[in-house]
């Protein structure tokens, strides 16, 4: 029988325990636990294993329960290397599982499609099955009959994108199925992490996926600070709110030109192109780093904003309003494009909450699910962004929750520039506490950010896990070809647009 949510401990955004608090429990009841929970709303924000005593495995499960704000922990130690699959019965899992499968060699029985995502070798020895594949190298799913045919495309694309490889199940131009492969980006950085923090810890954090170099690191801080107890001063949250809100405004902005490049509309692609630009000269205006690297920093922000960078800021934030207005504009009141977008890769709410998906995608689907609302930290505490939702689930829908998640970005960052508060834009960052854990969650520009940490008896990192918001959407992409002509694969893909190295770490 599983045990009710309720009984199961909780704790808040940022927040960190003792490990011992998290809830410990026999593996069905585990299992029937996130099932459960999930069939009551709550989501999987992070499923994971990590060396136990004598030999064994623990799974580590982080649930987000949006409408009471926190997170719910609990674990499971394995007396094999065998437990029963949780993703029949809730699709969400069914990334996780096949990580924890990959590197931890424990198999979970009657997984539907159990097989690496990154294609490295298992961190211990155990039940593999068969040897590491190279990668790339994978028992695809086909599909049989008379004129079906297969289409592969990549790892290597045309132009500078990051290499993932697709594999297209197809009759004539319509796609039966599209299966995903990737790992070509593994950089084993979570096993980097451990015995940290260190000097290059944060770095490793600015890099994890470089378009997202705020978001990253702003969950990392945001966790030790809750780790050490480390109080954030007023107008660093500011400054952090404020460069978060810029990278997503720069990446909406790039991603609805390459939308209208996509359908080959270029005054909107040609104009986005720029104003990108200058949103990313914005960071560096306060930190001389366009990704915003050295901005971020345990216990607040490397960098001050005087009251004259201030003011640029605000007569720059004013001409990037104007011009994205117009811009933007064009893309909606054009018919022809229109006729490209709407209805293009459609997903539905039901499927959207079944698969997990997180960040724009989800919230085209109609899905209310945004960290800064439903779980806030630092200065979301006190200033609340809208939730941007559409209904149509499709690329006009991610397209345009996109533009609404720009204006109103942009109506955050003015207000919150035009109260900076004075004062220091640092605390002195204090030592993690040992045998502790905490949950840092932060609504990045392309979705949820996870990161986990536990502390060893020095205070050090004796695990580390992140999820990036692409390892939640991913399948989502997969699944909103299905039906859809080949031709649209590459407007699908961009209304996504998600990491390949934010994924493979």
């Amino acid at each position: 029988m599983s045990v009710p949510t309720s009984k199961i401990f909780s704790m808040s955004n940022g927040q960190a325990t003792d490990v011992s608090n998290a809830t410990g429990m026999g593996c069905a009841d585990f299992c029937e636990s996130i099932i459960e929970a999930v069939k009551q709303g709550l989501r999987i924000s992070a499923l994971f294993a990590r060396p136990s005593e004598g030999g064994r495995v623990r799974l580590w499960a982080v649930l987000s329960h949006d409408a009471q704000a926190v997170v719910l922990l609990l674990y499971t130690d394995l007396e094999g290397n065998r437990y029963d699959s949780i993703t029949p019965y809730c699709p969400q899992a069914h990334w996780f599982e096949r990580e924890i499968f990959e590197q931890w060699q424990v198999k979970p029985c009657g997984h539907p499609w159990l097989k690496p995502i990154r294609f490295h070798a298992p961190y211990r020895v155990g039940e593999s099955g068969k040897a590491v594949a190279q990668i790339g190298d994978a028992d695809f799913f086909r599909v049989a009959g008379d004129e079906v045919h297969e289409v592969a495309v990549g790892p290597v694309h045309a132009g500078i994108i990051e290499p993932g490889h697709f594999r297209f199940q197809c009759h004539g131009e319509n796609v039966f199925h599209l299966e995903i492969s990737l790992g070509y980006q593994h950089r084993g950085v979570e096993r980097k992490l451990i015995g940290g923090p260190d000097r290059r810890t944060v770095h490793y954090m600015e890099t994890l996926s470089g378009d997202t170099t705020i978001g990253h690191t702003l969950a990392y801080c945001e966790l030790l600070e809750g780790l050490s107890g480390t109080n954030v001063p007023a107008k660093a949250q500011v400054l952090r709110g404020v460069a978060l809100e810029l990278e997503r405004i720069a990446n909406h902005t790039g991603d609805l030109g390459a939308l209208a490049g996509d359908v080959g509309y270029l005054p909107t692609l040609s104009y986005c192109g720029r104003i990108r630009g200058d949103v990313l000269n914005m960071s560096a205006l306060i930190c001389g780093n366009r990704f915003g690297r050295g901005l971020v920093r345990p216990g607040g922000t490397g960098f001050d904003v005087d009251g004259q960078r201030r003011d640029e800021l605000l007569n720059r934030l004013d001409t990037l309003e104007k011009d994205l207005s117009v811009a933007v504009g064009l893309l909606w009141n054009s018919s022809s494009v229109m006729a490209r977008f709407e209805g293009t890769g459609a997903i539905g709410v039901r499927d959207g909450v079944a698969m997990g998906l997180v960040g724009p995608a989800a919230r085209a689907c109609g899905i209310e699910r945004d960290i800064r609302c439903d779980m806030p930290n630092g200065i979301f505490q006190l200033y609340q962004i809208p939730v941007s939702t559409g209904l149509t689930g499709d690329v006009f829908g991610r397209g345009y929750v996109r533009w609404l998640e720009i204006q109103r970005s942009i109506a955050f960052i003015r207000e919150q520039l035009r109260g900076l508060p004075g004062g220091t834009e640092r605390a002195t960052p204090r030592a993690a506490g040992p045998g502790r854990i905490a949950v840092s969650l932060v609504e990045g520009w392309r979705g949820e950010i996870c990161h986990v940490a536990l502390t060893d008896s020095e205070g050090k990192f004796a695990g580390y896990k992140v999820v990036d918001p692409s390892f939640h959407n991913w399948f989502g992409l997969a699944y909103a070809l299905r039906g859809q002509q080949i031709s649209d694969f590459p407007l699908c893909n961009k209304s996504f647009n998600l990491s390949y190295c934010g994924h493979d770490l």
